[in-house]
Formats: C-alpha cells, sequence, structure tokens
C-alpha cells in the first residue's frame, strides 16, 4: 500500500484524526464473561478488566494511510508480503514503548522508514508520521493520536488524547527552537486548561501522572484517562523466535525469555520447577505440536555454566533441542510465551498496577511461520484459550488466515497491499 503525499503541519498540533476505513475483518466471539467480572451502570461495562487496545490507528504511517485496525483479544492480521503487517506491529510496539516513557528515538530507532514514502517535506524541509490507538477500560473508549516529526530532527509536534468528545491533553510545537511543545490539559476549575510545557521525546499522555495535581473533577478525569491509555499500552512483548539460536545450550542468568527465545533452555531450567501445572500444560502443547512422542520437557546443566533443553521421549530416550526442525522450535517458542507471563519473559510491566489490571499483550510477526496446519491450528487454539482468560492478548501476523476464519474468539483483519 502507498500512501499519498503528507506532511506534518509546522507549528501546531495535529487535530483528531477520523477513523480511516476498516479493512475486511472476519466476524469475531464475543470475550467470554469473566468470573470477577461486576457490571457497573446500564453499559455493563467490566470493571474488573484490565485496560485493552481496541484499535489500531495508521493515520500515515509507513505505507498505510488513514488506516485503523481493530484489535481484540486474539487478533491476526493477515495479508500477503508487502501489504504492511509488520509495520502495523512496529507501530504498536513503538505506542508501547511510549506508554512505558521511554525517549523517542528508541521508540523510532528507524524514524525515516516511519514516514510515507511519498510524503513531500515543508518549507522547512520537515517530514513525519502520524499514529493512535483507542484503549478501552473502566473510562470508556480514550482515544491517543500522536504526530511525529522525522526530519530533520526527530520530535514529537502534536499529541491529543481524548475521551466522549473531551479533549483531555493537546500539545503543539509552538517554537522548533526549543526542545519543548506547548501542552494544555483539562482542568474544569477556576481555569478551564492548564498550560506548561512539556518535554517534545516523551510521551505527553504518558507524563501527565507526574504533572497533574488531581484536585479537580476535570485533572482527576485526565489522570484516569492517562492511566488507562498507559497501562493498556505497556506490558508488550514482541515475539520472533530464531530457531538456530535455540538449539544451543546458553549460560544461566536471569532467566527472562528474550524476544528471539534464545534462551529458552535457560528459561525452562527457571519454570519447570516454579509452575508445574503450566510446565505440564506446556508439555502436553509440545506433545500435540512435535513429531514423535513427548513426555516431559527439561533443561539440563552441562557443568559449565550453561544448560540445554531436551524432549523426553518417555522410553529413556531424550532427544536434544538441536535435533528439532525450525517449525517445531517456533511452535515449542510461542507456546511457551503464551504460557508464561510478564514475571518469565522479558517485558516492561507497570509495577504500582495490581495484577488483576493488567494484561500482557504478546506480538507474534509470523506468527505461522514455518509451521505445517496441524500447528498453527494448535497455536491458535493454545492462544484463544489463554486469550479468554483476561489477561493475555495476541496481536500476530500471518500470509494467510483462511485456516483461522471460522475459529471462536478470533478476530482476522485483512490487509491489502
Amino acid at each position: 500500500m502507498t500512501a499519498p503525499p503528507t506532511s506534518v503541519p509546522p507549528g501546531r498540533a495535529p487535530g483528531p484524526t477520523p477513523p480511516g476505513p476498516k479493512r475486511e475483518q472476519a466476524p469475531a466471539a464475543a470475550r467470554p464473561p469473566s468470573a470477577r467480572a461486576v457490571l457497573d451502570g446500564p453499559a455493563g461495562r467490566d470493571r474488573w478488566a484490565p485496560p485493552r487496545v481496541t484499535e489500531l490507528r495508521l493515520s500515515a504511517f509507513a505505507g498505510h494511510r488513514g488506516v485503523g485496525l481493530p484489535v481484540g483479544a486474539c487478533t491476526l492480521f493477515a495479508g500477503p508480503s508487502g501489504c504492511g503487517k509488520s509495520s502495523a506491529l512496529r507501530a504498536y510496539e513503538a505506542l508501547a514503548r511510549l506508554g512505558g516513557g521511554a525517549p523517542l528515538a528508541a521508540a523510532f530507532p528507524d524514524p525515516a522508514a516511519c514516514v510515507p514514502e511519498r510524503a513531500r517535506p515543508d518549507p522547512q524541509r520537515r517530514r513525519g508520521f502520524r499514529i493512535g490507538c483507542t484503549t478501552d477500560g473502566p473510562e470508556g473508549p480514550v482515544r491517543l493520536d500522536v504526530a511525529v516529526q522525522a526530519e530533520p530532527e526527530l520530535r514529537i509536534v502534536g499529541e491529543r488524547l481524548t475521551a466522549g468528545g473531551l479533549v483531555l491533553l493537546e500539545t503543539a510545537l509552538r517554537d522548533p527552537g526549543r526542545p519543548a511543545v506547548q501542552a494544555a490539559w483539562h482542568t474544569a476549575g477556576s481555569a478551564p486548561v492548564t498550560r506548561a510545557p512539556l518535554p517534545d521525546d516523551r510521551l505527553g499522555t504518558a507524563l501527565l501522572p507526574l504533572r497533574v495535581a488531581g484536585k479537580t473533577d476535570g485533572q482527576r478525569q485526565v489522570l484516569a484517562a492517562a492511566e488507562q491509555t498507559v497501562v493498556a499500552l505497556r506490558s508488550v512483548f514482541a515475539c520472533d523466535p530464531c530457531p538456530d539460536r535455540m538449539r544451543e545450550a546458553v549460560p544461566l542468568g536471569s532467566g527472562r525469555l528474550l524476544p528471539g527465545c534464545d534462551n529458552l533452555a535457560e528459561v525452562l531450567w527457571r519454570t519447570r520447577s516454579e509452575c508445574g501445572r503450566r510446565h505440564a500444560r506446556l508439555v502436553a502443547a509440545v506433545h500435540a505440536g512435535c513429531a514423535g512422542p513427548v513426555a516431559d520437557l527439561v533443561a539440563e546443566p552441562l557443568g559449565d555454566g550453561t544448560v540445554r533443553a531436551l524432549l523426553d521421549r518417555g522410553d529413556g530416550i531424550r532427544t536434544d533441542l538441536g535435533r528439532l526442525g525450525d517449525g517445531e522450535l517456533t511452535y515449542l517458542a510461542q507456546a511457551l510465551v503464551l504460557l508464561t507471563g510478564p514475571g518469565v519473559l522479558d517485558v516492561d510491566t507497570p509495577g504500582e498496577v495490581p495484577d488483576a489490571m493488567r494484561a500482557l499483550t504478546v506480538l507474534a510477526d509470523g506468527f505461522d511461520r514455518a509451521l505445517d496446519g496441524r500447528q498453527r491450528t494448535e497455536l491458535l487454539r493454545l492462544a484463544t484459550g489463554m486469550c479468554g482468560l483476561g489477561h493475555i492478548r495476541l496481536v500476530g501476523a500471518v500470509s494467510d488466515a483462511s485456516w483461522a476464519t471460522e475459529a471462536e474468539g478470533v478476530t482476522v483483519v485483512h490487509l491489502n497491499p
């Protein structure tokens, strides 16, 4: 998909981005009600459900223009190579990093690649991109839209946080010579808004809990909306297994799984003894997706400070993971990710938020890479089961989702080049 010319308007904040045309979407079953659900008011909102992202907006980003992608508990972006699946996941991960307080350069290590190819610079030679999302939770739908200048220097030039049609935060770049944007947030006190400068390399929404006193109803509304957005965005784990590295013995370390799953053996050494129930589920999943019998999945220390992983076949034979195929290793790694949690994955977690109000989002580019039909069906079944519990969400990318469109609890979003 090629974006028409666009540029970031100088010296002013962007207006709220109108939702673009939705991509073709397969019917998705509603999330089963949680046993802890407490209905609040006529809308029947689940007050105890963790805040979650319900839409990713790519107003002008890489090859996307005016695109709104719905996000459910278990979502698959589907389409041929070049349709923008990976760039959509990259935008989601960048928003998550910004929500966690990361600087702009850490969220967008290659900002020029995020600018639409045909975007023309303005008279000051500036080009940029715009992304956003909608979150849902106790405060209802809350929209976040961000405009980023990528050239000639990386900076946020505009941000808007809205809920129920009310602008809660708005920022704009007033003086290009200063490393700050002018921010105005809803107060509804003696003054309708409070104005103050904010840094131009951080997401203003993530900074609001440190800047807003919460003395008026308006300020408390701003804080609640900002906190819902930040909690919904944080705790994202981008999973991209690398089978070649998973075959090697690894040194014992923190026991937290890396995005490439290189240290899978080390993590198994830790989790096998910490949670017997989840380990048993992992063994059952591996048995369903790997060739031959699987009675157990073990980690064995080698005496030199390293550990390797093996499949126990149940008849005295143990198979080193180095003998497994790429599809089996990819399947095993993704099953482990779905069955563990933030305490095991190398992921940013809001420690100040109770566990019941947090949801981990797994971003899986190439969710079906190297998998056969049986493996991808079993992995999707595991994903929908875990997502149905309410504390893990999956956004994956596949080239063809015809095998998943009828699966219960799955939102399939088709993208076209």
